[in-house]
Formats: C-alpha cells, structure tokens, sequence
C-alpha cells in the first residue's frame, strides 16, 4: 500500500493530498530512511516517524488498512511506539 494512502486512511493526515505533501517535503522517515515518494509501500511491521499536529510520531504499522473507516477502526491499524514528542517551533523546518 501507498504510504500515503496509509496515512490518509489510518486518519493520521485529514486528505490524501495533504499526506503526499508532508511525505514529497521529507518529513516522513520510515524504518529510519528519509521517504520522499508518495508512493513508497508501507507494510506491516514498518516504523514510520512523521510530524503530525506540532508534534514528531512514532507508529509501527500493525495491519494495512482496506479502506477509510471511522476513527476506531482506523486506530486498529496502528500502534503509537512512543508519546507524541512536541517540536521545538524556534528550530524545527517545518
């Protein structure tokens, strides 16, 4: 699956368009490595490390979803590895 497809029906970004920016910008590390395409698979297992409301996320993809389901659902497909660490807006690019 599409990484942003993922994160658009994981409900981590609110549009799909706004997860190919954020992914395309180089915010978005999975397994340690810089994604730049918007198209990178996402399997289960795989650590993605993304910047998400003024805060850096570390998630461990448990399942790939099959469609855009209501928020529970989505948080199944999911595990936070650790709490949201908040960005230091003074040094932080974005």
């Amino acid at each position: 699956m599409r990484i942003d497809k993922f994160l658009f029906f994981t409900r981590l970004t609110k549009t799909r368009s706004l997860a190919q920016k954020i992914v395309e910008q180089g915010h978005v590390r999975m397994d340690g490595q810089a994604v730049t395409r918007a198209h990178a698979d996402v399997r289960p297992g795989a650590v993605i490390t993304l910047p998400l409301h003024g805060a850096v996320h570390v998630i461990e993809v448990a399942a790939l979803p099959a469609r855009r389901g209501p928020a529970p659902e989505a948080r199944t497909h999911y595990r936070e590895l650790t709490a949201p660490q908040p960005i230091d807006v003074a040094s932080s690019p974005f």
